[in-house]
């Protein structure tokens, strides 16, 4: 990595982290991009060149959790099924505690900012539709389907769907303070089942890659 683009994500690290330290202190909706700036020691262009809305501040990994579904099942091992792949990205990232599934103790307060904030409610709702959206394109693609026939974006809603719903579940949880632990046992039990469902109806879509 350059010395240029090392600097590019060590100013974006920043405003993100600045922004978050006044979202968390004073709730999303009183804190303004230019008071964010201020906090950062750059101008309120800069704030806007890494983050063109206030609501990217808060989710800067947006992009990423936009693409994952459909990273996963192009990525998939050949002969695995789209579901089953959905279902052990899943449970991997729960039992791992990555980032953006939410476990982490530290996660109540952020899952609060969101839940105080119908801005970052509407964006969160905005970014599982995109999501979806991207897992009916990677679906599409692979069983050669055609833009007139829904059964890509209906099979999509399905398990991006149940994807979400895990993730919300942990939401609740943790916004309502109970332990992480106990939270990560609930919701994996939930998800195999499931998941395990939809796989059970789902196992031959798309074919065998």
């Amino acid at each position: 990595m350059g010395l240029r683009e090392l600097k590019k994500q060590q100013t974006r690290a920043l405003l993100s982290d600045t922004a978050m330290g006044l979202f968390a202190e004073r709730g999303f909706e009183q804190v303004t991009v230019a008071e964010v700036a201020r906090a950062a020691g750059v101008s309120t262009n800069t704030v806007f060149n890494y983050f063109p809305t206030k609501e990217e501040l808060f989710f800067d990994r947006q992009d990423e959790v936009v693409a994952h579904l459909a990273a996963v099942v192009r990525g998939r091992p050949a002969g695995s099924p789209a579901v089953e792949a959905v279902r052990a990205d899943l449970l991997a990232a729960v039992a791992a505690g990555e980032p953006t599934v939410g476990l982490q103790p530290g996660m109540a307060a952020f899952w609060r900012i969101v839940a105080d904030s119908p801005a970052l409610r509407a964006r969160l709702l905005e970014l599982g539709e995109r999501a979806e959206a991207a897992l009916a394109a990677a679906l599409a693609e692979e069983s050669g389907a055609g833009p007139e026939d829904p059964l890509p974006r209906v099979l999509a809603g399905a398990i991006a769907g149940a994807h979400r719903a895990v993730l919300a579940e942990i939401r609740r949880a943790m916004v309502a303070g109970e332990p992480a632990e106990a939270v990560r046992a609930r919701v994996e039990e939930a998800a195999e089942r499931a998941f395990g469902l939809l796989a059970s109806g789902l196992r031959g879509y798309p074919a065998d890659r």
